[in-house]
């Protein structure tokens, strides 16, 4: 009896498997980690994939008010370049190709406000045929935002 049930088991994650891969491969540009302290500083990831058949070029992200960005990662073959407001780091954009099935992260440390609760991130990612998908919930954006939890010190 042990016996037919596992195998009945084995044969249903047999046919669910397959079904599931497709969500898997549709994963979105995110930031990580999804928790941090605030005040503290923090080694942030942008994972990018290329989720369609296109080439990615890179991707974008909006740094929220209060975060101080201190160094920016380069590896070899990424450029970058920012945006300043008042001698702030409000913007960073990276540049690679990233082909179809291939992913990249672009990381960066910075200091985390001492007085929010959460941070919210735009991100945007840039594809060689010109499109742009935006993963916010702003008037462009048909993605929920990218939010990072701040644990009081």
């Amino acid at each position: 009896m042990k016996i037919k049930t596992l195998a009945l088991s084995l044969g249903l994650a047999a046919v669910v498997m397959p079904l599931s891969l497709p969500g898997i491969a549709k994963a979105h540009t995110t930031i990580w980690p999804r928790s941090s302290t605030a005040g503290a500083m923090e080694k942030y990831t942008l994972r990018v994939p290329a989720e369609s058949q296109v080439m990615s070029k890179g991707a974008e992200i909006d740094v929220p008010d209060g975060v101080i960005v201190a160094t920016i990662g380069t590896p070899a073959g990424w450029t970058y370049e920012v945006k300043r407001q008042e001698g702030r780091i409000t913007t960073i954009r990276w540049h690679m190709d990233i082909k179809p099935g291939e992913f990249a992260e672009f990381s960066f440390v910075a200091r985390n406000p001492a007085n929010k609760s959460e941070l919210i991130w735009k991100l945007r990612e840039f594809f060689a045929d010109g499109k742009v998908t935006d993963f916010t919930n702003g008037p462009d954006g048909i993605y929920p935002n990218a939010v990072v939890k701040l644990i009081p010190n």
